[in-house]
């Protein structure tokens, strides 16, 4: 404790060495609004320090057997009694020093939230320790070592001195980040513990693996299931997606199967869509981060829960809360609510209490964050570069306020976090930095530690590059467990992968504390949803329930959500409106990213496009590329008779308009995804726009203005979904307002795409 510029964060970082606990600066609690204040030179009320406050107990109460060492100023005696309530055997370690010392240090400070202008209303609110309370003062004037080495010694002296990390051997559980089931995010009864601690005695050695494992179901039939449930024993399911009355009766055999009930997961990042050929579009993350209405998010996660609950999924893979500070980043651009923590804080709680109402559990993803690299885990390892501090009045703050707010579970991103890395393991080699997935001062020191999660943590999907290139197979499967994971996702070799974990174990890479660990955090979460309750018959709704995917009901509320989302970026010439009455015959030009895994045709949107443009009155004629000429059965076609046929001299006297929808997707096959024109030259880039009033609109990505700059018209409509591409032409038209909000990523960094 101590006021600011004491060095807090130095010497109880040093200190917590010293004692072998882990060290959280309270700084990383502070509401962002607090922080706010301070940076701006506000002093914060007593009003404003409260929930901190407790917060700060909270993370000391809740420490673990290890004990912690937390920096917070508790300058005031109602401040400390404050953190006393919540953790009564908290020790005070003042760091004392005269005005002099504390000023020359505040001067040479940077990146701090405190200037040295408030050091005076610090000095002036400081209350020294008082006899009855617990603590020790150290004079700060001495160099950072000797303070250390006083600091502890005054430690050892004290009744309370970090008792945990000091009792002799096997008083404790060596683990200080130990699962409770009683707590959060679990939250278990007597009943519900017994049958976790019930169900784990009574598994064979191969059956504790195979609940390790989360499989990817690339197979319907019941012999492929009958394969994966009796030879590995999963404790989870995801599967590819179908049609919803497959993908139902899929689970319900699955469950019939399987000896513990399994935790059947789905990507419903979208709403219903995702989970079941058939599931409703609701919006993507950044589409209900772009309008003031926060209910936007609720709305989808409502649908997802209900969607994916009548199929009998029970984990959701989501909500993403990845931040997209790096308009480049393309893996995460649609996938997150939006460029400021504060945004995704929001809406990601919308989202997840949304969700929540049917029965189904989170997990939130990607830690420690997304958003900050270009490029795609997918197929590279990609990097949170952010340092410390920053990270933690970021993304920090995101997971902070996500565990508060009871997320169950969370995905770890194959992300690596150098700084953050060398916060807890000081000279940390390049070459020694990892994936979180691999890196136990990211999940147990930074995660379980300072962050204080007590839920299940699970890798993301195993067969990603960001993780395979880190070693080899047969090692990083037990090691993504033996660092804190709590479950791998996806087997790429399932015969391999299985018997990788069983050696891994064996061998002691995966001790049995931390087997027994992870299998108590997942049976935790099955009895936290009442699996061990319902009669298996029941795990999985009745075929009726297939009734409310697709439904008018949520098709209604996309529609809805549209309306309100589809987003005017820029119309610096003032083209719009645009009717058939006054612009009758439109060019139409679509742009994609080229088929992907799906092997959907990746043109299809525009027979939709066609369709409502046709059906508001408007002459389409429909732009075709060389490609799509040759198929037809034309021949001698090539990239420059194209050209020269589409760019001629009356092309303002064949149309009034051009219109572009582009719907550029792209999955796991590159770094980061822009547009790919048809040829070298193509015809479809927007030279015409010094022809005709031009409109370009987006139906994914929201970075394309940096490679059509030209285009003076430019929205923003989300998706490719009927509902969007509906909503998208009525605003053209001017029959409905824009109302769509968007930031500054859009703009990609460069002047010529604001012009």
């Amino acid at each position: 404790m101590g006021v600011s510029g004491c060095g807090k964060t130095t010497i109880g970082d040093l200190v917590a060495r010293e004692l072998g606990v882990p060290f959280l600066d309270g700084d990383s609690l502070h509401p962002v609004e607090n922080v706010a204040k301070m940076a701006a030179g506000i002093p914060l009320t007593d009003e404003d320090r409260w929930p901190w406050l407790a917060t700060v107990g909270g993370a000391l109460a809740t420490a673990g057997a290890g004990g912690l060492v937390l920096a917070c100023s508790a300058l005031k005696r109602s401040y400390r009694d404050a953190i006393r309530a919540q953790a009564p055997d908290t020790v005070f370690l003042h760091l004392h020093g005269s005005k002099d010392v504390l000023g020359a240090r505040l001067e040479g400070r940077s990146g701090h939230f405190m200037p040295a202008a408030l050091l005076d209303s610090q000095l002036a609110t400081l209350e020294p320790l008082e006899a009855d309370e617990s603590g020790v003062v150290v004079d700060i004037a001495a160099p950072v070592d000797q303070v250390v080495s006083e600091a502890l010694a005054g430690l050892a002296g004290t009744a309370a001195p970090a008792a945990a990390a000091m009792a002799p051997p096997g008083t404790e559980p060596s683990g200080p980040f130990l699962v409770d089931l009683k707590a959060a995010p679990f939250n278990l009864d007597d009943d519900a513990i017994a049958w976790v601690d019930a169900t784990l005695d009574s598994m064979t050695l191969e059956e504790k693996i195979g609940q390790l494992f989360i499989n990817h179901n690339n197979d319907y039939s019941p012999e492929y299931l009958d394969g994966v449930l009796d030879n590995y024993h999963v404790g989870g399911m995801r599967y590819r997606p179908g049609p919803s009355a497959a993908v139902q009766e899929h689970i319900r055999y699955a469950q019939s199967r399987t000896k513990v009930p399994l935790l059947v997961a789905s990507n419903p990042e979208m709403g219903g869509a995702g989970s079941c050929d058939d599931g409703t579009f609701v919006s993507t993350h950044l589409q209900a981060g772009s309008h003031p209405d926060k209910s936007i998010a609720r709305q989808m996660g409502q649908v997802a829960g209900v969607e994916t609950a009548a199929l009998g999924c029970n984990w959701a893979f989501a909500p993403i809360v990845d931040i997209h500070y790096n308009w480049r980043n393309t893996v995460i651009s649609t996938r997150s609510f939006g460029n400021t923590p504060e945004i995704v804080v929001e809406r990601a709680k919308e989202y997840f209490d949304g969700i929540s109402e049917s029965p189904t559990v989170c997990a939130m993803k990607h830690f420690p964050g997304d958003g900050i690299d270009e490029r795609d885990q997918h197929v590279v390892t990609s990097y949170n570069t952010l340092g410390y501090e920053e990270w933690n009045t970021s993304y920090g703050h995101v997971y902070r306020e996500m565990i508060g707010h009871g997320v169950q579970s969370i995905m770890i991103g194959h992300i690596g976090a150098p700084e953050l890395s060398r916060h807890f393991r000081p000279g940390l080699a390049d070459r020694d930095i990892l994936p979180a997935t691999l890196a136990p001062e990211l999940l147990q020191d930074l995660l379980r530690g300072e962050l204080g999660f007590n839920g299940l943590i699970l890798t993301d999907a195993s067969q990603m590059i960001g993780l395979a290139q880190a070693m080899k197979r047969r090692d990083l499967v037990p090691a993504t467990i033996a660092a804190g994971c709590d479950m791998f996702l996806f087997f790429r070799n399932p015969a391999e992968d299985f018997q990788y974990m069983l050696d891994g174990y064996k061998a002691g890479i995966i001790t049995e504390e931390r087997l027994h660990d992870a299998l108590r955090r997942i049976l935790a979460l099955k009895a936290s949803l009442g699996l061990h309750t319902k009669a298996r018959g029941t795990l999985v709704p009745a075929v009726e329930a297939l009734d409310l995917i697709g439904s008018d009901a949520h098709r209604a509320i996309a529609a809805q959500i549209a309306g309100k989302t589809v987003t005017l970026v820029k119309d610096t010439a003032n083209n719009l409106p645009i009717t058939p009455g006054t612009h009758k015959r439109i060019r139409l030009y679509g742009i994609s990213g080229g088929s992907d895994f799906t092997r959907a045709d990746p043109l299809a949107y525009l027979d939709t496009v066609k369709d409502e443009l046709e059906k508001a009155g408007f002459e389409v004629h429909l732009f075709k590329t060389a490609d799509q000429r040759e198929v037809a059965g034309e021949t001698g076609i090539n990239f420059m008779s194209v050209i020269s046929e589409e760019a001629t001299g009356d092309y303002a006297d064949k149309y009034d308009a051009a219109f572009v929808f582009a719907n550029v997707k792209g999955f796991a096959q590159e770094a980061a995804i822009r547009i790919k024109w048809s040829t070298p030259m193509a015809a479809e880039i927007p030279w015409y726009v010094t022809e005709v009033p031009t409109v370009f609109v987006s139906l994914n990505q929201p970075n394309h203005l940096i490679d059509v700059p030209m285009v003076k018209t430019a929205i923003h409509a989300h998706a490719g979904s009927v509902e969007a591409i509906r909503a998208t032409i009525e605003k053209i038209q001017g029959k409905s307002e824009f109302q769509g909000t968007f930031n500054e990523n859009v703009f990609c960094d460069s002047f010529d795409t604001k012009l």
